[in-house]
Order: C-alpha cells, then sequence, then structure tokens
C-alpha cells in the first residue's frame, strides 16, 4: 500500500503542480488585480456563502461512497443508478435552503445573479467529485488524478483568451469569471461521468425513496462533519462581509482573499493526500493491516512542507504580497503569515482525520467540528469590529491548530499508534533549524533569492534531519510488493 501511495501521490502532485500554479498565480489572483478589491471581495463573499450550505448537495455521500465502494467493489452500478437521482434532487433542495437564505440577509439583484450561477456550480462540482470517488475507490488513482486538474486546465484557457488576448469583443468583468468556471465544471462533470459509466457498465436513474432513506442514515454523519468544518473554514469572509458596513466589508473581504488564496493554494496539496488516503486507509481497517507506518510516511511528507511553508511565510509576507498584488499590500501582508501558520493544523487534519474518517470514527469528529465552528464564530464576532481582515485571521489560526492537533491525539488514542521520541524531538529541531535558515536568509540582499534559499535550506536540512529520506521512498517506489 505504501508503493501505490506514494507513486500515486508523486503523478497527483506533479499533474497539480503543473496547472493549480498557474490557474491560482496566473487568472484567479489576475482577475483581483483587474476588477479590485471591492468587487473581488463581494464575489470571494458569495463563492464562500455558496459552500456553506452545500453539504445539502453532498450529505455525506462523497465520503461514505468512496469508504464503503473501497470496501464493497461489486455495490458501484446499484448505488451509482440510486445515488444519481439522489444528486439531482438533494441539488433542488440546496437551491431553494441558499437562496432562501440570501434573500433573508438581504443579497440584492446583483448579488443573486452571481449567486445563482455559483450555486450551479456548486452541484457541478459535488456531482463530478462523487463521480471521482467511485474511481479511486476503485484504485483508479490515475485517472482519477487527470481528471481532478481537468476543470481548472480548461478555466486556464479560456480565461486566457479573455484576459490576455484581443480575439473576442468582451469586456472582462467578474461575471465573466463566474460563467467561464460554469462552463468548465459542465464539461468536466459530462467527461467524468462517461468514464465511470465505462467503468460500471449501463445503469439506469432511479428515484427510489427507500434506498435514499437507508443510504442518508449511513451517509449523514459525514455530511454532519462535513457541514461543521464547512462553516469554521469558510464563514470567515461571509462574517467580514456581514458585519462591517459596505463599501468596507466587501473591502476587507478582499483583503483577506489576498492571504486565503495562497492558503486555499497549498490546501489543495493536502486534499490530494486525504483523496488518496481515504481509500487506501479504508481497505487496510477492513483487512486489518496496521496503518502506523503508512500514517508516519504520510504525515512528515505533508508536515515538512507545511512547516516550512507557514515559516518562510512568516518571515517574507510583506515581499510575497508586494509581488502578486496591486492595492493594499500593507494591509493583507501581515495575514499571510497568520494564515499559513495555520496549514501546519489543516496538514494534521487532512492525514489524522482522514484516518478516522475511513475508520468511521464519526462521532468523536463531529464533537471536534462542533466545538472548532464555535471556536471559530465567536472568535470572528469579539475581532472582526476591532481587527476587521485581521480578527478572521486570528480566528482561523487559532480553529485549525485547535482541530488539526485535537484529530492528531484522537488518531493516536483510537489507532494505539506512539510515535518515537526521536521523531518527535527531529521535528522540533527541525522548526528551530528552519527558523534559523529564515533569519539567515534574510542577510541576502535580493528578498526573492533568499526566499529561494529558505526554501532550498530547508528542504537540505529536512534531508539531513531524515525525515525525508530519499532511499527509502526509492525502495518503496522500486521494490515495495503490493
Amino acid at each position: 500500500m505504501k508503493r501505490k501511495f506514494v507513486t500515486n501521490l508523486i503523478l497527483l502532485l506533479f499533474l497539480n503542480l503543473l496547472i493549480k500554479p498557474m490557474w491560482i498565480f496566473g487568472i484567479d489572483r489576475t482577475v483581483q488585480n483587474t476588477v479590485g478589491d471591492e468587487t473581488f471581495g463581494l464575489y470571494f463573499a458569495l463563492f464562500n456563502f455558496s459552500m456553506l450550505l452545500n453539504i445539502l448537495l453532498d450529505v455525506g455521500i462523497t465520503n461514505y461512497n468512496n469508504r464503503n465502494i473501497a470496501q464493497h467493489n461489486f455495490l458501484l452500478p446499484k448505488h451509482l443508478s440510486n445515488i444519481i437521482g439522489l444528486k439531482f434532487v438533494l441539488a433542488i433542495v440546496y437551491a431553494l435552503f441558499s437562496l432562501g437564505i440570501a434573500a433573508i440577509i438581504g443579497y440584492n439583484n446583483i448579488q443573486f445573479h452571481l449567486l445563482l450561477f455559483l450555486i450551479f456550480n456548486q452541484f457541478l462540482i459535488s456531482f463530478t467529485l462523487y463521480l471521482r470517488s467511485n474511481l479511486s475507490a476503485l484504485h483508479l488513482f490515475r485517472t482519477d488524478s487527470l481528471i481532478s486538474v481537468l476543470d481548472r486546465s480548461i478555466m486556464l484557457v479560456l480565461c486566457s483568451i479573455l484576459l490576455f488576448t484581443s480575439w473576442t469583443n468582451i469586456q472582462f468583468s467578474i461575471n465573466w469569471y463566474v460563467y467561464v468556471q460554469t462552463i468548465a465544471y459542465v464539461l468536466t462533470a459530462i467527461i467524468t461521468f462517461v468514464v465511470v459509466l465505462a467503468k460500471s457498465g449501463r445503469i439506469k436513474v432511479r428515484f427510489d425513496l427507500s434506498f435514499f432513506r437507508v443510504f442518508l442514515r449511513k451517509s449523514y454523519p459525514y455530511a454532519l462533519l462535513i457541514l461543521l468544518m464547512s462553516f469554521y473554514n469558510r464563514i470567515d469572509s461571509v462574517m467580514l462581509e456581514r458585519l462591517l458596513p459596505n463599501p468596507i466589508g466587501k473591502e476587507q473581504a478582499g483583503i483577506y482573499a489576498h492571504s486565503f488564496r495562497l492558503l486555499d493554494a497549498v490546501s489543495m496539496f493536502g486534499l490530494l493526500f486525504a483523496g488518496l488516503l481515504l481509500p487506501i486507509f479504508a481497505k487496510m481497517i477492513k483487512q486489518k493491516e496496521h496503518v502506523g507506518q503508512l500514517v508516519k510516511l504520510s504525515f512528515t511528507l505533508l508536515i515538512v512542507p507545511a512547516i516550512i511553508i507557514a515559516v518562510s511565510s512568516i518571515f517574507y509576507d510583506n515581499e510575497i504580497m508586494a509581488a502578486l498584488y496591486t492595492s493594499s499590500t500593507e494591509h493583507s501582508s501581515g495575514i499571510l503569515g497568520v494564515l499559513m501558520t495555520g496549514f501546519i493544523g489543516i496538514a494534521c487534519t487532512y492525514i489524522f482525520g482522514t484516518l478516522l474518517t475511513a475508520n468511521s470514527s464519526m462521532k468523536q469528529l463531529n464533537i471536534m467540528a462542533f466545538c472548532g465552528m464555535v471556536i471559530n464564530i465567536v472568535l470572528n464576532l469579539v475581532l472582526i469590529p476591532r481587527f476587521m481582515a485581521y480578527g478572521s485571521a486570528y480566528a482561523s489560526v487559532a480553529t485549525q491548530l485547535f482541530t488539526g492537533f485535537t484529530q492528531l491525539g484522537l488518531a493516536l488514542y483510537i489507532f494505539k499508534i506512539k510515535p518515537k521520541i526521536s521523531y518527535i524531538f527531529q521535528l522540533t529541531f527541525f522548526i528551530g533549524a528552519v527558523i534559523v535558515v529564515g533569519l539567515i536568509s534574510k542577510q541576502i540582499g535580493q528578498w526573492f533569492y533568499g526566499y529561494l534559499a529558505m526554501l532550498a535550506g530547508s528542504v537540505i536540512l529536512a534531508v539531513l534531519f531524515r525525515l525525508f529520506n530519499l532511499k527509502d521512498l526509492y525502495q518503496i517506489i522500486r521494490h515495495e510488493k503490493e
């Protein structure tokens, strides 16, 4: 299993490193610089609002299905026929709830127009993720990896034409940014459906209420977990836009988006780990295999970059923001270091939360997530009026570290994993060494070269501290039998 994880992780990382940085820094950042912080802040708040209730689109189906099909492959045709029907029913429920709440909190016609497309986009994303969960459950990781970058690849092409060429007479606006996303998600959903259909054989879409009841009863703990986590991950910008008077609220949401975009970018790579690990952990647990070695390997491969990214973002926050954005960088730069520190907690969540999900430890996870939601909302209510976007950043990092370390502790306790003291010392000394490298790198005249020197020096330290053992990784890829 370690060989399967490492080899497919390399492919997945390669594809995502090829496409997603170009999307985030070439397109998404350019769009914000083009339309301005206030307009992009409005879009960013609406996008996160559409994500808050998207659990109604999924109700835990994707995670439960991934785990279930990984353990019982023969159920794919039956479940696919019924769940597709269920997804369409849930789409109507989600749209009605989202639009109803939007009306209650006072969104205007312009906001409703954008929100309609964002709601439809969320349905397409959810539908595609469900279809992909079947591919990863069947351990078709290479196919799933290619599809994982398909939507962004299509958006990259279409947005590049609109932003950087004169081939069309379209005046680029935030509306067109949303329309392009819709086109890409539609095409990706269709292609993914065709691929899954080829693996499952002919299906007939059913609306079986008895199946819906039984399936939802099993999946609702996963739904509750995703809902609670969505609140503490995504509510920050919504509260900024709503709690502060206009136009300050929209502008602060846009400033917050400067740094959150980078956190979201690195978090995507953590999500890749989780997507690979969930079906692998589920199968190992069913077969009563010991997961300790894979947990250590995957955690190390993610926590080391998380530490490097967090520390380097603190040292070079001003320089990074000034290089990426054309406005408000003096306000957003300090937020970057705060938010990126939370990535350490997020890394713990993607490894240990995934392990607990594969083990169906949903009660513990939901209690943890509920506490995280309460902490986040209370901190935002207290800190936003005083510190604005900085207040949301402080609330986010506190929540992410609390939830991440709580899941780490739960996983170690439930699976009786005892990390070696030497490993804990390795990580502790590594953090201290990275800080020292950061201090030294700041003495280099040109900041970009100093930043690269810090990253390179930190990776070398990871090898010297034997956190990255290149020989062992090579042996896993080359020789280990599955």
